[in-house]
């Protein structure tokens, strides 16, 4: 089986800062993007008219949960987790079901 070469375990730096100061032209066409970067008019208007738009994360909820500190047992805890992202999600439809169910009084 051919070796594969390995990935670059970090940025090089030094790399990014000789290749930098050559301050060599960018290659570019108008299918590769926005704005030309060799030009630094376009560069400066496009990036005063952008927006940032915000990125991935929880959605804004409609009604705000409170946040709550409670003790579990660690197994119960354990069990949740193993079940990956949204863990806290299901122990709030959990409770919630037990709630629905009569199995507390609200």
């Amino acid at each position: 089986m051919p070796k594969t070469p390995n990935k670059p375990k970090a940025t090089d730096w030094e790399c990014v800062k000789r290749e930098a100061a050559q301050d060599a032209v960018i290659a570019h066409t108008a299918s590769d993007g926005p704005y030309d970067p060799n030009d630094t008019d376009a560069v400066a208007a496009y990036w005063k008219q952008a927006s940032i738009k915000r990125g991935r994360g929880r959605p804004v909820a409609a009604v705000k949960r409170p946040t709550l500190n409670m003790r579990v047992d660690a197994d119960v805890l354990e069990a949740f987790k193993a079940t990956g992202q949204g863990w806290q999600t299901r122990i709030n439809a959990a409770l919630r079901e037990a709630v629905a169910h009569g199995l507390t009084k609200v």
